[in-house]
């Protein structure tokens, strides 16, 4: 009876694990952006690199594809969230894969400059090579969109967008 009852749950179990790969199929998806596209979803990157998203009005048309408000850090420097959409211009369509993985990781932009903490790259340090790949697969599979976000200003520099000051404790 045991047998049969573990036999049974295996079973469910089996089958439960190929809708979920089918749903991803069915959606041209694979299981490797579904499970980016589950993590970029409880990380928040839509939270600051959605075009209105910090002002409370978000724009799903150009979801990921960067804000044209800023955060002002300690010091004076103004940074802006970058366009994490495969756009060649203004996104990571350059950008490999083990690219974007390091800027998430590692807190590394392509050209080696390490950005600000205010992209909390220290918390996710601690994601597994396969979450980070599954991220970085998934930023390469959502719609290029075409925009610009303004240019990070250093301290003394008049920024030419919006800020929000970030006051640390």
């Amino acid at each position: 009876m045991l047998a049969l009852a573990l036999a049974m749950l295996l079973g469910v179990a089996l089958l439960a694990a190929q809708s979920l790969d089918a749903g991803a199929s069915s959606r041209g998806e694979s299981a490797e952006v579904a499970r980016g596209q589950y993590l970029a979803t409880i990380m928040d990157c839509g939270g600051c690199h959605t075009p209105g998203a910090i002002e409370g009005r978000p724009d799903p048309d150009r979801s990921l594809a960067g804000s044209a408000v800023g955060f002002a850090l300690p010091g004076g420097a103004v940074v802006y969230p970058k366009n994490l959409t495969p756009d060649l211009e203004t996104g990571l369509g350059r950008w490999t894969p083990e690219e974007v993985a390091r800027a998430i990781r590692q807190g590394q932009s392509r050209n080696g400059r390490v950005l600000f903490p205010v992209m909390p790259w220290p918390s996710y340090s601690a994601l597994s090579d396969s979450d980070a790949r599954a991220l970085a697969a998934y930023l390469k599979s959502v719609p290029a969109v075409r925009f610009a976000v303004p240019r990070d200003t250093r301290a003394g520099e008049k920024p030419e967008a919006p800020y929000v000051t970030v006051v640390t404790p």
